[in-house]
């Protein structure tokens, strides 16, 4: 009976510790493999784009696709559920670009968090789920607007007890955690020299 407790309680553990390592995998694809539907929602913000790219986005069971280019000397991507719905747009951004107040209160996480650690990335998050529509989503985006539902997502190489690693963690408008989560290491199926 013991025994079956303990096996119980190992999995229900392994169950929770698997759910704060983000697990996706993103490679690129061809125009013709991205979804009609998000492309044609996408079109009318891709004037004017450079670099565009089309990526497929796996993660633990769910598929998304995201549209990554340059627009007006930013980096843009604009990610789609596999049902075709917009899922967020994110803008690459710099520690300037966030309030000073909010990115004081990042950086106090931070230093709490990872004494020795460098931020490799950030992005300006514009969540649908935060806004009634799509257009009001794209429009709030595309004129890079400082609002209270914005995210701030990083990405992190830290040093920890168990070694160097990487993780992706979020905080509100206001700089406030959210979540934080391991990364895996890029899958490159390419050789890297």
């Amino acid at each position: 009976m013991k025994f079956n407790q303990f096996f119980l309680l190992l999995l229900l553990l392994g169950f929770t510790a698997s759910a704060q390592v983000k697990s996706e995998r993103e490679f690129r694809i061809q125009k013709s493999q991205f979804p009609a539907v998000s492309l044609e929602k996408a079109k009318p913000h891709l004037e004017g784009a450079r670099r565009l790219r089309y990526y497929k986005e796996i993660d633990t069971g769910s598929v998304s696709y995201e549209l990554k280019f340059k627009k007006a000397r930013l980096h843009y991507s604009v990610e789609f559920r596999d049902s075709d719905e917009l899922e967020d747009i994110e803008i690459r951004i710099k520690p300037v670009d966030i309030p000073q107040e909010s990115w004081e209160t990042i950086g106090h996480h931070l230093s709490r968090s990872f004494p020795k650690h460098k931020v490799r990335k950030i992005q300006q998050q514009y969540r649908r789920a935060s806004f009634e529509s799509d257009a009001e989503t794209f429009r709030n985006a595309f004129q890079n607007l400082l609002l209270p539902e914005i995210r701030y997502e990083l990405i992190v190489h830290a040093k920890t007890a168990e070694g160097y690693r990487d993780y992706e963690i979020t905080y509100d408008s206001g700089g406030n955690f959210i979540m934080m989560k391991k990364s895996l290491p890029p899958n490159h199926d390419h050789v890297l020299y």
